[in-house]
């Protein structure tokens, strides 16, 4: 599918599509499995010199860095590490985890809590995190004994020591709102490194980009509107030097005695978002925090997620059931986008 020639990338599914024409620069896609999904990279125009099975060698071999430090599925990861401890004493850390749990807080007070990392007691208790998800529903009791060890303040960092401490013997952080994006930001480091210049970096449906497309103008990706019927329709934004994030509650959900929940927790409330927006996605110059920031968006919902974004100038595209379908909403900043 191609909309004014130009190749779409899908957010939060990623669909490369192939462009005719004999004036497209040379593009070389790179792809895998990482971080329990997959990731995705075009590369538009590398140097001649460019070892591409190297490239890629190093690609997996940050990734799985990543994974080794903040996987909450590997149980020797450092994160996992970290959640398994019992003391509530300063824990030494290596200074990447450190810095990313620091970065992560701020999204955090930013948000006064609506993007939490220590909700990871939350998800695993909801069925969404490592341990195999319970045939019945949390109780109230279960509900509350979880977010006791909930709560964003009580998790400190001193990173100029590499030090962090939790609150609780209970705490458990959950980066999954975090890592991905993170990554991607890594990855685009790496690129930048090797004097790469034009490129699309895409993990689990979070992007990076920067410099042209093969056709030399902007990248151009579709963001999904899910309808009523399970139909799409796409929204396309043509975009250059950004990251991209999309956070959304109908990809990842189950069904209860006729009733959805998704994967999405409200750490305030300590149960799945129950509201009518249906995803948000962000534009940035960090995918990370475009990660964590459409997360927190999405956990506010349509009136106070768009208010909080106008505030603080995020560039947002938010998606609100309604009777007719899904209605579209979006930020100042986010139009000025679709204006350049």
């Amino acid at each position: 599918m191609t909309v004014r020639g130009r190749r779409l990338f899908y957010v939060p599914l990623l669909l490369l599509v192939a462009c005719g024409g004999d004036s497209q620069l040379p593009s070389y896609d790179l792809g895998g499995s990482a971080m329990g999904t997959t990731f995705n990279i075009t590369l538009v125009a590398p140097p001649a010199d460019t070892d591409l099975d190297l490239l890629k060698a190093s690609i997996y071999e940050k990734l799985e860095h990543i994974e080794n430090i903040a996987s909450t599925y590997r149980s020797e990861s450092e994160l996992s590490l970290f959640n398994s401890s019992a003391s509530t004493d300063w824990i030494t850390v290596t200074p990447e985890l450190c810095s990313m749990i620091s970065a992560a807080q701020e999204v955090s007070v930013a948000t006064q809590g609506a993007f939490d990392i220590t909700v990871g007691p939350l998800v695993n208790l909801w069925g969404f995190g490592p341990p195999q998800q319970d045939s019945e529903l949390p109780t109230n009791e279960e509900i509350h004994a979880a977010q006791a060890n909930v709560g964003y303040a009580a998790l400190q960092t001193d990173c100029d020591k590499s030090l962090m401490r939790k609150a609780t013997p209970g705490t458990y952080l959950d980066l999954s709102g975090w890592a991905k994006g993170y990554a991607v930001d890594e990855i685009a480091v790496l690129l930048n490194a090797k004097h790469l210049e034009n490129y699309l970096v895409e993990i689990g449906g979070e992007l990076r980009i920067r410099g042209h497309n093969a056709e030399q103008g902007k990248f151009s990706i579709a963001l999904e509107k899910p309808l009523q019927n399970n139909d799409m329709t796409y929204t396309v934004l043509a975009i250059s030097d950004v990251a991209v994030a999309t956070s959304g509650d109908y990809r990842n959900f189950f069904m209860h005695d006729g009733h959805r929940y998704s994967h999405t927790i409200d750490p305030r409330t300590g149960r799945p978002v129950d509201h009518d927006l249906t995803a948000v996605t962000v534009v940035s110059t960090s995918t990370a925090f475009a990660d964590a920031m459409a997360t927190a968006l999405l956990v506010l919902g349509p009136e106070d997620g768009h208010a909080l974004a106008e505030k603080l100038g995020i560039a947002g595209y938010f998606l609100v059931r309604s009777g007719n379908g899904v209605e579209e909403r979006s930020t100042s900043q986010f139009e000025d986008l679709r204006r350049m």
